[in-house]
């Protein structure tokens, strides 16, 4: 229209000025050439979108395209579970967030936790990866399989629960020791005088549920002499054996003061003290891993006194950030070991 001023439309030589390149290293970031650095056409990119330039999304490709990729597996478990499927969204968000870096998750989850069938999971996995991180309960056949996988040039990284195989690239998770001994401390600092203590574990082979196991033990044996802790249970991850075996530890043990699950099955546990009478439930303290939906009515109902949580947004960008250590190293070295604080959550802070 008459009088009306027609806005320029910014030129590739003027987007080079502002950038301070040559004309050059722009006309070859917008035709994809590959011998270009990445932080260059991040700031390439950047100021084109301050002066407006007209090819931004040409540009915002291109830096898309020069990042490292990688493709990382992950082998959860029990895709039924709440807990896992919330471990692999937190995943999937740790990853969309990097910017310096493009990864593409394959998320998998396990339903039959016998070895053999990790075992042959695991290798699937890998050899579609660059690096696979790892859940499962500890057992030869499985080390041999992250041996192997190391040798092909795959590396494995334990998540939440150790492995025992040297050749395991890194391992990401709580301090287990601490953890065990912190679930001792609520239970033995909120009961009075004698009484008993129960403690569930999914599988003694879990190491994570081991250790913690161990240091619930000495910590009652140093402080609270007056508390029996039973024999350790395995659930097997099974909310209905778990419900049947607090449903035989309220009818055989009047004195049961605590009970400490540090595996899978609190569904179970809390299904069963919402059964026994009000004055009963109150006798007695529940401590947990991790928090998921079912975990979460527990401590707003009052049942469960305190849930030790690996801090899962944290975890997940430790854990994608450790595959990516171990991946780009030039040659095999010590397991990286990264230990996340744990969280406490109880009834008054959820």
């Amino acid at each position: 229209m008459a009088g009306q001023t027609v806005k320029q439309r910014v030129t590739i030589a003027e987007l080079a000025q502002e950038a301070g390149v040559s004309i050059s290293t722009v006309n070859r970031i917008l035709a994809g050439a590959d011998n270009v650095r990445a932080a260059t056409i991040e700031h390439v990119q950047q100021v084109a979108e301050s002066i407006g330039f007209y090819g931004t999304g040409v540009l915002s490709a291109r830096k898309e395209n020069a990042l490292p990729h990688f493709r990382f597996g992950f082998l959860l478990q029990q895709s039924t579970r709440d807990l896992y499927r919330l471990f692999g969204e937190k995943i999937r968000e740790a990853a969309a967030t990097r910017r310096d870096v493009r990864v593409d998750c394959l998320v998998d989850f396990v339903d039959r936790l016998e070895p053999a069938n990790i075992e042959g999971r695991l290798r699937a996995l890998g050899k579609e990866c660059d690096a696979v991180a790892l859940i499962a309960a500890d057992h030869p056949l499985l080390g041999q399989a992250i041996r192997e996988l190391r040798d092909d040039g795959t590396s494995v990284v334990t998540y939440i629960t150790d492995q025992s195989a040297p050749e395991r690239a890194g391992f990401v998770g709580t301090d287990n020791w601490k953890l065990g001994r912190t679930a001792a401390f609520f239970i033995s600092q909120m009961t009075q005088g004698q009484g008993r203590v129960a403690v569930f574990i999914g599988n003694h082979r879990y190491q994570c549920q081991d250790v913690a196991d161990a240091a619930f033990r000495s910590y009652i044996r140093e402080h609270a002499p007056d508390l029996v802790v039973n024999e350790s249970e395995p659930t097997h991850e099974d909310s209905a054996r778990a419900y049947n075996m607090v449903r035989d530890l309220l009818a055989k043990h009047d004195d049961l003061r605590g009970i400490l699950i540090v595996g899978g099955g609190i569904s179970g546990v809390l299904r069963a003290l919402r059964e026994a009478p009000e004055e009963r439930r109150r006798q007695i303290k529940l401590v947990c891993r991790d928090i998921g939906p079912e975990t979460r009515k527990g401590l707003t109902e009052g049942l469960i006194t305190a849930a030790l949580c690996h801090p899962m947004t944290e975890t997940s960008q430790t854990l994608i950030q450790t595959m990516i250590d171990v991946t780009t190293r030039d040659t095999p070295g010590p397991t990286l070991q990264r230990t996340i604080p744990f969280e406490i959550v109880t009834p008054e802070n959820i």
